[in-house]
Order: structure tokens, then C-alpha cells, then sequence
């Protein structure tokens, strides 16, 4: 078909990207809302076509960048998931909360990522990955928060990407082994693994929440790790990376349950999660890994939703507290039903997209060990019980007096009904899902037997 023989992935690079530059120069901060979310829906319409064309056979690979940037099986489906993420954010954004909200930064973010995510070159994309960590720094949005711990850790985490891949192409003594060591300490680092967490959540109370939305939800840690890591690293660098994550995600939902403040209890449910999928990258089976990119899709999709939404809150009442009851269910009880649903997808409720996510990953882990099988699943358990705290202490427990008009928008609602079709859509049809992250699993495990061997 011609249709899919069109540049889309080159044009869903650049359409942000002109967009970004387009936004400055618009007259009010509705126009510049106007023209973002036409660009992001745009750039979202030819992500699409790009990954669906790849599926139906026809090659996509840039016609204007270098060799390196083609979408493949792993990417075919992350590519347009990370144009969604942009699209909903930009859709999502609260009238009172444009003025402050960066729409050059958030285009300008989505070329980016979009670029990370169709990269398979390992210089290209440490270079992707290492501009990418400046965006939340410029992104504070108006607040005077000091970022130096997120900094710090960013700087580790480059200096440890650009040093593992000299020794791993020889540039630096060392050899293959030290260099996927020191490869496994960036992506636990970008990961956010124990002990080198806190700088996640102190993304998430002190940054932009939108801005550290978009840097944690795609997971772009997880793809440094599949590209980097799970190609040529020995089994005990998988194996280290599996330990560190199942303690990481069993430690995250603890400190998920007893959180006082609403970012902090995201930060944390992110970080378990994503430390999930790590723990199936781990196992390397064609079963496990299989569960993982299926969780590592839905978990992004799911979080996304919930953190837009948890964002809509505040953009009536300000960042909002988990140590009381604060009611707000009679007010939007859309914001509710979208809370929880996203929450629950995010820890595979059944009839959602995670579901068989979850349950792929669980099986995988019972597999190769009952006792890692049972870590996750409690503390996935864990993640849903924290969810339910969070849910009623914001919306049930009392009605909350205020004057002022808290119901759900028109732009909210769109981005729940979305959401919501998508996990639920997903959770009753999961074949698609399930189709394509095999095939990305078996390229994977392709590859690291090429480079491998007879050393697996």
C-alpha cells in the first residue's frame, strides 16, 4: 500500500519538532494550547501509521537521520504509545493551569523520546538519552524548587552510560563484563532502583508533575536496558539486575502504602512497577520477557492515566495530602471512576490491559523460581492496596465544602473516556498485545544469542 510507504516515521519526529518551535511565537497562551494539542494529535496520527505499517510488512526507517533509526518489533509499539503520552498530557492541561504549562518544552519532549524510541544504534542513543535528562531541569514551569538531586543522579547515570559502552566496544580497558556492569549501575540509576531512589521522588515533589510525567511513564531506563544491557550483558549481570529490581519493587509498594502526600505515592507506584518489568528482563525466558513488554506497555498507559488524573485534582485543590479525607466524589466522580480504573490496570484488575501482563510475568516467574513468583505477586498485592488507600482518601470519607465548580472538564473527560477505552478495550481483546510483544521478545533474545552464543 502507498500509504505506508511514506516517510511517517521521519514526519512523526518532526511535526513536534516544528510544532515546539512554531509555539513560541504563538499571541496567548489559548493559542499556543490550540496549536500543541492540533501538532500532538497530528504527530500522534502518523506515530500510528508508522508502527501499524511496520506490522504490515512494509519497512520503517528514516529517510533524513542516519542509519540507526528504524522501527523494529520493540518499537513498533512503544513509538506511538510515547505520542499518546504527549497527546493526553497536552489534552489533559487544566485552564488554570496553562499559563505555567510549557508546550514548546513538552513538543520539543516528544520529538525527543520519539527519536529514543525509534534509535537502535548505541552512540545515537546514548547521546537521545542523555539530552533527554535536561528537559525536566528547563521545565520547572514557573516553581523555584531546587532539582540538584535529580541533577547529581543524571550526571551519574551519563557518565556511566557513555564509560560502560567505551569498555564494551574496547575504547576503554576493562572488557565486556566490566562494561555491562557499569551499563546495569545506569539503568539502575535511570530506573531509580534501591538505593539510588530518591532523586524520583524528589522529581515528583519538586518538578513540573507533567513534565516528570513524561519522563518517567515512557520507561525510556527500561529501553536503555533492552538495547544495552539484555543484548550482550552475562547472565550474572542479568541476574543482579533481577535482584536489585524484585527488592526495588517489593520496597516501592511498601513506601507506596504509607505515603503522606499524593506525588510521592505516585513516584513510588511507578517505581514498583517499573521495577516489575526489569525483574522480566531478568529471567530472559521467551515467556517472562514476553510479560514484561506487555507490562512495561500497560503499566505506561495505566500510570499515565492515573498521574493525568491525580493532576486534574490538583490543579482544583493544589498538591493534595494522603494523611485525610478530603471527599471529593460528589464533586467528580468522573475524576474517581478514572482514578481507580487507571490504578487498578496498573496492577492487572482483570477485564483490563493488565491483566495478562501481569499474569504472563507471574507465570514466567513461577517458572524459574516459586519464591520470585510469590515476591511478585505480593508485591504487586501490596501496589493494589495502596491504590485503594489513596483512592478513598481523596475521594470518600467525607463531602468537601467548597463554592468554587470542581467538576470534571470537557478536556478531562476526553482524556479518561480515552484512557479508559484503551485499558479496557485491551483487557477484553489482549491478542494484539500479546502478539506483538512475543515478537519483540523473540528478537531479543535473537540478538543477545547472536552476540552471546555458546556463552549463554
Amino acid at each position: 500500500m502507498m500509504l505506508f510507504q511514506l516517510p511517517w516515521l521521519d514526519l512523526a519526529i518532526a511535526i513536534p519538532l516544528g510544532g515546539a518551535m512554531a509555539a513560541t511565537r504563538a499571541r496567548s497562551v489559548e493559542a499556543a494550547y490550540r496549536w500543541s494539542k492540533g501538532t500532538t494529535a497530528i504527530a500522534l496520527v502518523t506515530a500510528v501509521l508508522a508502527g501499524v505499517g511496520f506490522e504490515a510488512g512494509f519497512p520503517q526507517q528514516s529517510r533524513i537521520l542516519e542509519n540507526g533509526f528504524a522501527l523494529d518489533s520493540l518499537s513498533a509499539l512503544l513509538f506511538p504509545l510515547a505520542s499518546l503520552l504527549h497527546f493526553l498530557t497536552v489534552l489533559s492541561t487544566a485552564r488554570n493551569k496553562a499559563p505555567r504549562f510549557s508546550f514548546t518544552g513538552t513538543l520539543a519532549g516528544e520529538s525527543l523520546r520519539l527519536a529514543i524510541f525509534a534509535c537502535t544504534e548505541p552512540w545515537p542513543l546514548i547521546a537521545l538519552l542523555t539530552v533527554e535528562t535536561l528537559i525536566p531541569y528547563f521545565e520547572k514551569n514557573g516553581t523555584t524548587r531546587s532539582l540538584r538531586l535529580f541533577a547529581w543522579h543524571m550526571g551519574a547515570y551519563i557518565a556511566l552510560l557513555m564509560t560502560g559502552w567505551a569498555c564494551v566496544e574496547g575504547r576503554i580497558p576493562g572488557g565486556r563484563g566490566v562494561g555491562s556492569a557499569l551499563l546495569l549501575a545506569a539503568v539502575l540509576v535511570r530506573c531509580g532502583a534501591v538505593p539510588v531512589h530518591t532523586w524520583l521522588a524528589s522529581l515528583f515533589a519538586r518538578g513540573a508533575f507533567s513534565a516528570s510525567l513524561l519522563f518517567a511513564t515512557p520507561m525510556t531506563g527500561v529501553y536503555a536496558a533492552v538495547r544495552l544491557v539484555v543484548p550482550i550483558a552475562p547472565d550474572w549481570i542479568l541476574q543482579s539486575l533481577g535482584v536489585v529490581s524484585l527488592v526495588t519493587a517489593a520496597y516501592a509498594a511498601g513506601m507506596a502504602v504509607v505515603q503522606r502526600d499524593a506525588r510521592r505515592f505516585f513516584a513510588f507506584l511507578f517505581l514498583s512497577n517499573a521495577s516489575l518489568v526489569l525483574v522480566g528482563l531478568e529471567l530472559h525466558t521467551s515467556l517472562s520477557l514476553t510479560g514484561a513488554l506487555a507490562l512495561w506497555a500497560s503499566a505506561a498507559l495505566a500510570l499515565s492515566g492515573l498521574g493525568f488524573t491525580l493532576r486534574a485534582v490538583e490543579a482544583r485543590l493544589g498538591q493534595m495530602p494522603l494523611d485525610r479525607f478530603v471527599g471529593l466524589y460528589d464533586h467528580s466522580p468522573g475524576l474517581a471512576v478514572g482514578f481507580l480504573l487507571t490504578g487498578l490496570a496498573s496492577v492487572g484488575f482483570p477485564c483490563t490491559l493488565g491483566y495478562v501482563a501481569a499474569d504472563l510475568l507471574v507465570e514466567g516467574a513461577v517458572e524459574t523460581h516459586l519464591a520470585l513468583g510469590i515476591i511478585v505477586v505480593l508485591a504487586t498485592a501490596i501496589n493494589g492496596i495502596a491504590i485503594v488507600r489513596a483512592y478513598l482518601l481523596l475521594f470518600t470519607g467525607r463531602r468537601h465544602e467548597s463554592t468554587a465548580p470542581l467538576a470534571i472538564t470537557g478536556r478531562e473527560r476526553a482524556m479518561v473516556l480515552a484512557v479508559a477505552s484503551l485499558i479496557l478495550g485491551g483487557g477484553f481483546v489482549p491478542q494484539l498485545l500479546v502478539v506483538s510483544r512475543h515478537a519483540a521478545a523473540q528478537e531479543v533474545l535473537n540478538i543477545r544469542f547472536a552476540n552471546l552464543g555458546p556463552d549463554l
